[in-house]
């Protein structure tokens, strides 16, 4: 693996042209204004295009004049990406061109097809985005510690390599340098697989009775959350990834397969031993998860405090934490069903929870451990 982490020392000047006024681009280009960078913008949809610029990501690329950009970056839809930076590399050829799509080996393989000058173009996909979509959904702070993952061909040149690193560095990202292939195989496990499972999953709640709906909790929320993702963006993404993602996949049907397959006579010599391996398997691939700030995994105690609906008692509760002492290392929120409290769930360092589960009963709170 050749990821490596970078502070990345240089910055853009510009000009840069950032093609396709979605919200990463749009998004973009409002954080590289944000520093003073300029930006000109342009878009297949003028609506996108005029609110993009309304909002003050950039200038319309008709401004630019005969200046040569610095950098243009394709933030254009995966299946068309190819195409887009191919015409940028040719229509800007004193230019670096990055692309933005959240798949690498399939646009490179497209472009090696071309008769274009790679020494110009590095593949790059923030990983970072919103539940909306749009220029009016942008962002400049959006990528702010955000990773943001440099995969150069074995064409891309050591200047253009840096352009792009200073792209993410200059939006305030975290930056990764992976091959396009280590990429795509990291991006299928972490980012694709979720979504198929978490669509997988949602999609058995449509004919559910709403009275069974009601006995929902936090765990079905988080596990179905992304299953809320845009369907012709996906389709782009897992079609570009698919070999990737299929690889995966066929572990996990010989997971199902052996989970049914014990399920099916749940009291067989072995079957109960099966099932705690199973998930113990489990545990012990959420535990590999980095941890705060990417450091390494660390346990946590949590605590539930009960808050009634209404306004400012979560700031009322934080505060007092805050007063307390005690550093909340994650938060959770849920609703009671049927009663008018709200549930936050902390974690704190595990020396700390008694001291705090004390403190918020001194001062009134009604804390569940």
């Amino acid at each position: 693996m050749s990821a490596f982490r970078s502070h990345g020392r240089g910055h853009l000047n510009g000009p840069v042209v950032v093609i396709g006024t979605g919200l990463l681009g749009a998004s973009i280009g409002l954080g590289l204004r944000g520093r003073g960078v300029p930006v000109f913008l342009s878009d297949p949809s003028p609506t996108n295009q005029a609110v993009a610029v309304d909002i003050g990501a950039g200038q319309p690329l008709e401004h630019l004049g005969d200046e040569t950009p610095e950098l243009v970056v394709v933030a254009a839809p995966p299946d068309v990406t190819a195409d887009v930076v191919a015409k940028a590399l040719a229509d800007y050829p004193g230019s670096v061109v990055v692309d933005i799509a959240s798949v690498k080996a399939a646009i490179l393989m497209e472009l090696r097809s071309r008769a274009v000058d790679l020494t110009r173009y590095v593949g790059t996909h923030p990983m970072a985005g919103r539940e909306k979509s749009g220029p009016v959904a942008a962002r400049g702070e959006l990528f702010t510690s955000m990773p943001w993952v440099v995969c150069p061909g074995t064409e891309s040149s050591e200047a253009a390599v840096q352009t792009a690193r200073s792209l993410a560095t200059d939006l305030g990202a975290v930056v990764s340098q992976f091959s396009p292939e280590e990429h795509d195989e990291a991006v299928a496990l972490v980012s694709h697989l979720p979504q198929v499972m978490s669509s997988l999953l949602a999609s058995r709640l449509q004919g559910t009775p709403l009275h069974a709906l009601s006995l929902a909790g936090n765990g079905l929320r988080d596990v179905t959350r992304i299953a809320a993702s845009d369907p012709t963006l996906w389709v782009q993404i897992l079609g570009g990834n698919a070999r990737k993602v299929v690889d995966i996949l066929h572990g996990v049907r010989e997971d199902l397969n052996r989970l049914i397959g014990t399920l099916e006579d749940p009291t067989a010599p072995g079957a109960r031993l099966d099932l705690a391996q199973l998930i113990s398997e489990g545990n012990a691939g959420q535990a590999r998860i980095p941890g705060k700030h990417g450091g390494p995994p660390q346990a946590y105690a949590w605590l539930t405090v009960l808050v009634d609906d209404k306004p400012g008692q979560i700031a009322r509760l934080l505060t007092e934490i805050g007063e307390i002492g005690v550093n909340v290392e994650d938060l959770r929120l849920d609703h009671s069903s049927g009663q008018n409290v709200g549930m936050v769930e902390l974690s704190v360092l595990p020396n700390k929870h008694d001291h705090l589960i004390e403190a918020l009963n001194d001062r009134g709170w009604r804390v569940l451990q």
